[in-house]
Parts: structure tokens; sequence; C-alpha cells
């Protein structure tokens, strides 16, 4: 009688135990069906927003560029271009930086074209990384070009144009004058670089230069860094041992 008792209440606990191991098993893979769910939710939700913005930037892309279509600027499309940006964009003042502090330029608005020019390349971010890459104590420091792969890049997204030059306006080049480079293929029409200027050194000036290079512009402030600038040890064709890096930005 009690072996039959034993056997029957085995049996009751072996059922029990199987009755809870399903419940469990039930239990377990329906919160593992609701997690699945949640997580496939917050998949879902991250696809969306991914493909939102994903959208925008792309329609920000084509913006920029359709802002961008006039890029490479031809020559002939020059003169009217930057007269329209000069009238769109009417700021004069820059600030140069560089790792021996800062100078200060006021260009001026008489040389229209240059400074719109100017003002374009400081926007587009062109100087952002180019050198003082040729220095001449005494004489001038100038600046706007590097050996970056990034700076011909930059130039030809640009456009390869040349400058009128605007020598009607008559500054002179004085201590401080900010004045445009040209290239010596260049002098039969005294065009200017788009890309390189240059900060006269010399007390006295460099008349020499005038009506062969336009003046737009002069140092307001920072001739102290020029100096600076101008005493730094060079290598051949007067480039910095040293680069002269250079980031320039808008004064409000």
């Amino acid at each position: 009688m009690k072996t039959s008792l034993s056997i029957v209440y085995l049996f009751l606990i072996l059922l029990f135990a199987s009755c809870e191991d399903k419940e469990s098993s039930s239990k377990n893979k329906s919160e593992t069906t609701s997690e699945n769910n949640v997580s496939g939710t917050k998949t879902s939700k991250l696809d969306s927003l991914k493909a939102k913005y994903a959208k925008k930037e792309e329609i920000a892309l084509q913006n920029e560029e359709e802002a961008d279509e006039r890029f490479p600027i031809p020559q002939e499309q020059l003169i009217p271009f930057l007269t329209q940006y000069g009238k769109e964009n009417p700021e004069n003042k820059v600030r140069i930086i560089t790792s021996f502090g800062n100078i200060e330029v006021m260009l001026y608005r008489d040389t229209p074209l240059h400074r719109a020019n100017f003002i374009m390349l400081v926007k587009k971010g062109y100087f952002n990384s180019t050198f003082f890459h040729r220095v001449a104590p005494g004489f001038v420091i100038q600046g706007g070009n590097s050996d970056n792969l990034a700076t011909p890049r930059k130039r030809s997204e640009i456009g390869d144009y040349l400058i009128p030059s605007e020598f009607d306006a008559g500054h002179k080049h004085t201590y401080g004058a900010f004045s445009a480079a040209k290239y010596s293929e260049q002098n039969v029409s005294k065009a200017s670089s788009p890309f390189e200027f240059f900060i006269v050194m010399d007390e006295n000036g460099t008349p020499h230069l005038n009506n062969d290079h336009t003046v737009f512009g002069r140092v307001t402030k920072g001739m102290e860094v020029a100096e600076k600038i101008a005493q730094v040890k060079t290598g051949q064709s007067e480039w910095p041992i040293d680069n002269v890096e250079i980031d320039i930005e808008i004064i409000d």
C-alpha cells in the first residue's frame, strides 16, 4: 500500500513540474515575442529617421550644387559675375589668422572687382590652409598659395581667370598696402592673379610697383605681425623653410 501511494505521489509531482515548464516556456516565448516587437518598432523608427535625414542631406547637396553652377567662372563672365557678387556681398574687412598673430585688412570699395573676388574666395574657404609662401624682408610678404594638393583643386573648381587691373582708383604701394599678385606672363595685360596677394613691407613704399599691380586694400591692424613673418628663414624662391599657414575670415 505504501509503495502504491509513493508511486502516486511521484506521478503527481512529475505532472505538476511538467505543467510549470510549459507555462514558463509559454511566458518566455510571449516575452520574447513582445521584445522583438519593441525592437522591431525601434529599428523601424531609426530607419525612418535615417531616411528622413538622408533626404535632407541630398536636398542640401542639390541646393549647393545649384548655387555653384556659376563655377568655375569663365573669363567672359567674370566682370558681370563679380559686379553682381559685390552688390550681394558688401563686406570689406577681413582678418588673416596666423600662428604669429592676426593681420586685419580693409578692402577698398573703389576697386570693386578685386574686393568682390577676395570676399568670394574668403567665403568659399579658399585661403584656409594656404601659406605666406613668399617672404622678402624689406619688400613684401606674399600669400594665397601652398604645396597642398587641395590648393590647385580649389583653383580649378573656382575658375582659371584673371582680374582686370583697377589702376584708376589711384592707390599706391605704400607701407602696409594690400595688393594683387600677378605672374610675369601676365605683364602685357597687367591683370591680377585672383588667388594671391601681397603686403608691402618697405617703409618707404615700393613706387615701382604702382600701375603694375592693383592695390585694393591696406593693413589696418597687425603690421607688427607682418614684420615677424617677414623675418622667418626662407629657402629657394623665398619660400619659408617652416610654412606660415593662414586662415582668413570676414570681420563683422
